[in-house]
């Protein structure tokens, strides 16, 4: 059977994105391995910290920086990540600074919210109602 062990999102600044998903989202380092001028770093949800791997890819090339910037130029999310109860997490992160393009609101069968993470990329929250 296939599953999804690594997905990965765009940064500008791995160490600056590092501390947003860790410090401000809530993620938890898994992985930290120097590649030179970069590194291999990811993080995962502390609920599941054997699964899914969220890779703080270092934008370094150029087609991949244009079309990071086009889909935030659009308002269109990188990628979506599930949580309990979108109104609590808006509020939270609100309260720490959070910049959100979209507050919660309904669409279709979820409840989402988008927010800037400060490395170049919207990214949804979800949750299922």
């Amino acid at each position: 059977m296939i599953k999804i062990c690594l997905t990965s999102v765009p940064v500008d600044d791995q160490d600056k994105a590092l501390h947003f998903y860790t410090e401000v989202l809530g993620f938890v380092k898994k992985k930290e391995v120097p590649l030179g001028e970069y590194k291999w770093l990811t993080v995962v949800s502390p609920q599941e910290q054997s699964g899914v791997e969220l890779l703080l890819e270092p934008m370094a090339f150029e087609p991949a920086k244009r079309y990071q910037q086009s889909l935030k130029d659009a308002g269109i999310p990188w990628t979506s990540f599930a949580v309990d109860d979108v109104q609590k997490e808006y509020e939270r992160l609100s309260g720490l600074g959070v910049s959100f393009s979209v507050a919660p609101r309904e669409a279709g069968p979820v409840m989402i919210a988008v927010l800037d993470d400060t490395c170049g990329n919207y990214i949804q929250l979800m949750q299922e109602i």
